[in-house]
């Protein structure tokens, strides 16, 4: 056990945040998303929102401040100017709780995919909220 870290970040998660370099990124995915046939490593997070895993890591990873996009997620289809009500919630969360704070970007659904099948880990959660994904890119952690 340690303190101050959040109960659902489980022992290989945190591992993989921890050997995540600067540049390097994690796609936080809803119960729908191909996780395991995407994702090079896959953990489940079944039964816990997106939202709340978004909020668990940004505790222990931050956003990197060197790039344009440290926050994307998957356009809507058909509507790529909708905004779903789970990418509102991630766009308060990261406001509330990224050391820096930075607008979400989108991506059409399938550069989505290819750019989360380079991602270094994928986080399947039990997100039923549709479009409730988002890719999140790793910055420095100042001395």
């Amino acid at each position: 056990m340690l303190r101050n870290i959040p109960a659902i970040l489980s022992p290989d998660l945190l591992h993989s945040l921890s050997a995540m370099g600067h540049g390097d990124e994690i796609v936080i995915a809803d119960a729908n998303f191909p996780g395991t046939s995407v994702g090079n490593r896959c953990y489940r997070l079944d039964g816990i929102l997106a939202t709340d895993v978004l909020r668990a890591i940004l505790t222990v990873m931050p956003l990197d401040s060197f790039v344009a996009d440290p926050a994307i997620v998957m356009q809507v289809v058909d509507d790529p100017n909708a905004v779903p009500p789970v990418v509102e919630a991630f766009q308060e969360i990261i406001n509330e709780t990224a050391d820096t704070p930075a607008p979400i970007k989108n991506l059409e659904r399938f550069s989505f995919y290819d750019r989360a099948k380079t991602a270094f880990a994928v986080v399947q959660t039990g997100e039923g909220r549709l479009y409730g994904n988002i890719i999140l890119k790793k910055g420095v952690i100042a001395p």
